[in-house]
């Protein structure tokens, strides 16, 4: 078993990427734990985690560290929040979710890991949970929905520090199934920028995910 370090707390395995378990012995996704020299990672996929499909794409721009805060928009039942988890091991993510049924998923993993603080919430009202959340050094976003861009760049707007890192998911087929991706791409792109948002990275999720990008950004004034 060939084990290389890539970035902060995550590691190549042979042809995989992995995670220190911050909560040794406990699987969140039915991901597979694997025991080398003492420690024991978790296998990241990238079918089940659009960051995990980004870094396998070849994402340069990691900004998570052991200590960062984290707004995660969108968290669902928490398969990347724990990987996140794993990686910002004395920091806080902050995991925003609208669904009622994925929050009781969310609040199990967050049980284990009490550096995952979820906000049971709507990402299109960032006002709402103004009063549980601090100023961010990441805002990552995975929002299907046609606003996903807008709702992004609000809560960048309300949470962001100087030079907070923001990673946004763009899901064309949730925005308008009757264009050409390419050109809902060069939309969101643009739409960041005029809102004071410049893209430093992108990366395309195929083929883990279809007709997906991500951005990575950091103001621009």
């Amino acid at each position: 078993m060939q084990i290389r370090q890539m970035d902060e707390n995550v590691y190549q395995i042979d042809n995989q990427i992995a995670t220190v378990n911050l909560v040794r012995g406990k699987q969140v996704y039915h991901e597979k734990l694997l025991e080398h020299d003492g420690i024991e990672y978790r296998l990241w996929s990238p079918h089940r985690s659009k960051l995990a499909a980004s870094i396998m794409n070849g994402l340069s721009i990691f900004p998570f560290k052991r200590d960062s805060t984290v707004l995660y928009l969108g968290a669902s039942a928490g398969t990347t929040p724990s990987h996140i988890s794993d990686i910002c091991v004395d920091g806080k993510i902050y995991s925003v979710e609208f669904s009622p049924i994925m929050m009781r998923e969310l609040l199990e993993v967050s049980h284990a890991r009490e550096n995952i603080l979820p906000i049971l919430s709507d990402a299109t009202r960032p006002h709402e949970y103004q009063h549980l959340v601090e100023s961010v050094d990441i805002i990552y976003s995975d929002v299907a929905q046609p606003k996903q861009t807008k709702l992004f760049i609000d809560n960048f707007k309300l949470y962001a520090k100087e030079n907070t890192i923001g990673i946004i998911i763009i899901k064309a087929r949730s925005i308008d199934v009757t264009m050409n991706p390419n050109t809902i791409f060069k939309q969101a792109k643009h739409e960041l920028n005029e809102n004071g948002l410049k893209v430093i990275e992108e990366v395309l999720l195929d083929p883990y995910e279809k007709d997906h990008i991500l951005y990575v950004c950091e103001k621009s004034f």
